[in-house]
C-alpha cells in the first residue's frame, strides 16, 4: 500500500505541478501589476475592517478561517522537511512561493467571493467548484474538484495534522516538561502506540465539539485562537534569534547561498532546493490550492476585491512570518540535518542524531534554549496550528458537500463526512508518519492542478474587479460591486444585491 501512495504521490508532485504553481503566480503578479506590493497597506486596512451578517462572517473571521486552514503543521514540520531534502536553500524558495503566491491567491479569492451562493440555511458559500461551474460552465470540473476536495480535506489531509499532533506530544514527554513525571525514555512501542491513539481521540472529540457546532461556531474559533498561536510562535522565534544573534547573518548567508547552488556544501542541492521550497511552500501558504477561496466566500464584503486583498494578506502572514519563523528558529540553533540525494550516503549536514525530519527540528531548536520546556512549548503550538487546520479541513469539505447537494440540507450526509474526518483524526494520530504525509500530499497535488488549470482560464472576472476597486478607491468611494456594470455574467448574488438596493 505504501509503495502504491508514494508512486501515485511521485506522478502527481511531478516538476510540471512545480513549474505551473511558479509559472501562475510569475504571471498573476505580472497581470495584477503586483497588486501584493502596491496594495499592501490596503490589505493591512482591509483585514480589520469589514462587515459581519446573519448570513456572512467578517474580512477578519475569514483571514482567521483559512489561515486556520494555512497555518498547520505545514508551517513547522513542512519547513523542516523541505530543509532535510532542500537543503537551507529551499526557505528562499518557499519565500519567492509566497510572494509569488500572493497574487494567486487574490485571484482565486476574489472568484469565490464573485461567484458565492446562499446555502439553504442562508450562509455564504463558495470556492472552486462553485467559479469553476459558473465562469466555466463545466458541471462535471466543477464535481471532479468537489470530489477530490472532499476526499483530500475531509479524508486524506486531516491524518498529516493529527499523526504531527501525537509525534510532538511524545517527543515532549522524552524528557520534557508536558508529561510531568511520565518517563518517555522508557516508552515502548506498544506505549508509543496506545499513546498516540488516545491524544487521537482526544483531538478528535475536541474536533466534534467545534464542527457540531457549525460554520459561525468554526468561524468564531479561528479567530479567538490563531492570532494568538501565531503570535506566540513568532515571539518564541525572534527570541532565539536574538539569543543567537551572531549566527544570525551566517544563517542569511547560508540561506542565500543554498538557493543560487554557491554554498560549499548545499550548492549541489539547487535543484531539489527548489522541489522542496516550493512543494512545502504551496503546503505550507496553500496559495492556489483552492482551499482558502472556501473561507473568502464566506465574508460580508461590499465588493469582492476586498476579501481578495485579505487573502493575500494571508499569504504574506504564512510564509513571511511563521514559516520564516520556524526556519530561523531551526537554522540559528543548528538543529537540523540535510541528507545527500545520492541513496545510502552520509548526511551533508548533522545537526541531529537520532532525531527524524519534522517537527523534532523545530522542539530541539528551542529545546537548546529552554531546556525542559522548549519541546513542550512546540508541542502545544503544534496542537493548536494543526487542530485550527484539521477544522478548517472540514470547512471546505463540507462546503464542496454542499455543493454536491445543490445547496440543499441533508444533515445525513454532513453527519456522516463528520464522522469521516473524525475517524481519520483518529487513525493518521498513530499510524505511520510518512504514509500520512504521503496521503497528504496526494491531496494537496489533486486540489492544486485542478484549481490552478481552473484559474488560469477564468481569471477575468478578478482582474476586472480589482480594476473597478481600484477605480472607484481613486474616486474616494467605499467601492461596491455591479457584474452587470461590469461584463460579469452569472454573478447572482451580486447581481440580486444590485436589485435590491
Amino acid at each position: 500500500m505504501e509503495a502504491t501512495v508514494h508512486f501515485i504521490n511521485s506522478i502527481i508532485w511531478s516538476k510540471a505541478l512545480i513549474f505551473m504553481c511558479l509559472a501562475a503566480g510569475l504571471y498573476f503578479s505580472v497581470r495584477t501589476r503586483f497588486m501584493q506590493i502596491r496594495g499592501f497597506f490596503e490589505m493591512c486596512r482591509l483585514t480589520v475592517a469589514g462587515e459581519k451578517s446573519d448570513a456572512g462572517v467578517s474580512s477578519f473571521q475569514a483571514l482567521a478561517m483559512s489561515m486556520a486552514g494555512r497555518m498547520g503543521i505545514g508551517n513547522i514540520a513542512g519547513v523542516a522537511t523541505a530543509i532535510a531534502f532542500g537543503g537551507p536553500g529551499a526557505i528562499f524558495w518557499m519565500w519567492v512561493m509566497g510572494f509569488l503566491g500572493a497574487s494567486t491567491s487574490y485571484v482565486e479569492c476574489t472568484l469565490a467571493q464573485i461567484y458565492k451562493t446562499k446555502d439553504a440555511e442562508g450562509r455564504y458559500r463558495g470556492g472552486p467548484a462553485y467559479y469553476i461551474e459558473k465562469a466555466m460552465g463545466l458541471k462535471w470540473y466543477a464535481m471532479a474538484f468537489a470530489l477530490a476536495t472532499i476526499v483530500a480535506a475531509g479524508f486524506l489531509m486531516p491524518g498529516v495534522q493529527a499523526n504531527a499532533i501525537a509525534d510532538s506530544i511524545i517527543n515532549a514527554c522524552r524528557g520534557g516538561a508536558l508529561c510531568g513525571p511520565l518517563d518517555g525514555q522508557a516508552f515502548g512501542m506498544d506505549q508509543v502506540q496506545a499513546l498516540k491513539l488516545g491524544i487521537g481521540v482526544v483531538v478528535a472529540v475536541l474536533l466534534a465539539v467545534v464542527i457540531f457546532g457549525g460554520v459561525k461556531r468554526i468561524a468564531n474559533f479561528a479567530e479567538i485562537v490563531v492570532p494568538f498561536m501565531a503570535a506566540g510562535f513568532i515571539i518564541m522565534a525572534i527570541v532565539i534569534m536574538i539569543m543567537n544573534a551572531d549566527q544570525v547573518p551566517v544563517m542569511f548567508n547560508t540561506i542565500f547561498s543554498s538557493a543560487f547552488g554557491t554554498h560549499a556544501a548545499f550548492g549541489a542541492m539547487i535543484g531539489l532546493a527548489v522541489e522542496w521550497g516550493v512543494k512545502r511552500g504551496i503546503y505550507a501558504n496553500e496559495a492556489g490550492q483552492g482551499t482558502g477561496p472556501h473561507a473568502a466566500a464566506a465574508s460580508e464584503v461590499s465588493h469582492p476585491a476586498k476579501q481578495g486583498y485579505v487573502q493575500a494578506f494571508a499569504i504574506y502572514f504564512d510564509t513571511m512570518m511563521v514559516c520564516t519563523a520556524t526556519a530561523f528558529l531551526i537554522l540559528a540553533s543548528g538543529t537540523y540535518n540535510v541528507y545527500s540525494p545520492v541513496a545510502g550516503a552520509e548526511p551533508i549536514f548533522q545537526g541531529l542524531k537520532g532525531i527524524a525530519e519534522g517537527a523534532g527540528y523545530a522542539q530541539a531548536g528551542v529545546e537548546a534554549v529552554l531546556p525542559g520546556w522548549g519541546a513542550s512549548f512546540v508541542a502545544i503550538a503544534i496542537f493548536f496550528f494543526a487542530f485550527t487546520t484539521i477544522m478548517a479541513y472540514y470547512y471546505m469539505a463540507e462546503t464542496n458537500l454542499t455543493y454536491l447537494n445543490n445547496n440543499a440540507k441533508r444533515p445525513l450526509t454532513v453527519l456522516l463526512l463528520r464522522l469521516g474526518i473524525i475517524g481519520m483524526v483518529i487513525f493518521g494520530a498513530f499510524h505511520n508518519a510518512q504514509l500520512a504525509w504521503a496521503l497528504g500530499d496526494i491531496g494537496v497535488g489533486l486540489m492544486a492542478w485542478l484549481n490552478i488549470v481552473a484559474i488560469l482560464i477564468v481569471q477575468k472576472p478578478a482582474m476586472i474587479a480589482l480594476r473597478d476597486y481600484e477605480r472607484q478607491k481613486k474616486l474616494g468611494l467605499d467601492p461596491t460591486f455591479d457584474p452587470v456594470a461590469l461584463g460579469i455574467k452569472n454573478a447572482d448574488f451580486w447581481q440580486k444585491k444590485q436589485e435590491a438596493a
